[in-house]
């Protein structure tokens, strides 16, 4: 008889299991690839809507799909992979994909704004979009540009908050300068663990998300862009770093173990830094200023300069020279 229960309960122990199991279904030659469909996609460390957030893409970024359970498996141009749901991306055949790389693009410039179903901002919008968001360039009116998404939908965007992609380009600056203005216009946008839009970010992401805009793409994570460019132990009165270098912070090396690296931002000089805690905003290592932040002041490890080594180091890249864009 206890046999008989102990049965009995192994074979419903062994269904369960099999209802709950995520089936792999093999992927065609027509989907092995894809493009993000909305503004902003939210990449999972599972294949379902109740687990964490590990990254987001960006609409029109060109991406890999490894797997398919009902869910996909992506990974990104920065080599990050994660689970996101089918309804936001639109798998492609390598030619296909190919043929989206090599089509003329508009870019969003703006961190915010809509497309619409006609050239006028009374119309029924068609999406949201944020800043860095691609779109394929099907022509022009007097104020707006003729767009399609990657799934086939069209629509119009305001010429005021994108530009074309070549002509956005050539307009484009990598200076210190220029990159801190674009960090500065994110200042009061809320922290958002795994955010890398305009909609949210966390500390790395709004690194990424500020030099995306720039069209370059860094590794994803604080603990992997502290490992590119050019490593900086910083002097006691900060003359060694530049405005434009990245401040890493975490905990501090022992005998036992190296450091950790857990939260990054931007040096602006004068002992000030921009990073996302919160929100986006400014803080100080120096005692006497009103910002003053004592917390990662006390967990500062090094520096990184970064911008000379773009396009010369792997995972540091602009996405003309990027293998998912071409």
């Amino acid at each position: 008889m206890k046999k008989n229960i102990f049965f009995i309960y192994l074979l419903s122990w062994l269904v369960a299991l099999g209802a709950n199991a995520q089936e792999i279904r093999p992927l065609s030659t027509d989907s092995a690839y894809g493009v993000v469909n909305v503004s902003v996609c939210n990449l999972r460390e599972e294949g379902k809507f109740t687990s964490g957030m590990s990254t987001q893409a960006l609409l029109g970024m060109p991406v890999k799909v490894l797997q398919y359970t009902g869910w996909y498996e992506i990974q990104t141009p920065d080599d990050y992979t994660g689970w996101i749901h089918r309804m936001v991306i639109s798998p492609m055949s390598k030619e296909k994909y190919d043929a989206w790389n090599r089509s003329e693009k508009i870019v969003v410039t703006s961190h915010y704004g809509f497309t619409y179903e006609k050239p006028d901002q009374e119309s029924q919008t068609v999406s949201d979009v944020v800043a860095g968001n691609r779109l394929k360039w099907e022509g022009s009116s007097k104020y707006f540009y003729k767009v399609s998404y990657p799934d086939g939908r069209q629509a119009y965007i305001s010429k005021s908050i994108a530009k074309p992609e070549k002509e956005w380009r050539a307009s484009l600056r990598k200076d210190e300068n220029s990159i801190l203005r674009t960090a500065y216009s994110m200042m009061g946008i809320p922290y958002l663990w795994a955010g890398t839009s305009s909609k949210g970010v966390d500390c790395s992401g709004f690194v990424r998300t500020v030099l995306f805009m720039h069209d370059i793409i860094i590794p994803r994570d604080a603990s992997q862009q502290a490992y590119i460019g050019q490593h900086l132990d910083i002097a006691a009165d900060f003359s060694n770093l530049q405005p434009g270098d990245l401040v890493f912070f975490g905990r501090k090396a022992t005998a036992d173990a190296k450091e950790s690296v857990s939260h990054v931002g931007f040096y602006l000089g004068d002992q000030k830094f921009i990073h996302a805690l919160g929100d986006v905003h400014i803080s100080s290592f120096n005692p006497t200023d009103a910002n003053y932040d004592a917390f990662n002041t006390g967990r500062l490890l090094f520096a990184v300069r970064f911008l000379p080594y773009i396009n010369k180091e792997k995972g540091l890249n602009t996405t003309d020279l990027n293998p998912y864009y071409n």
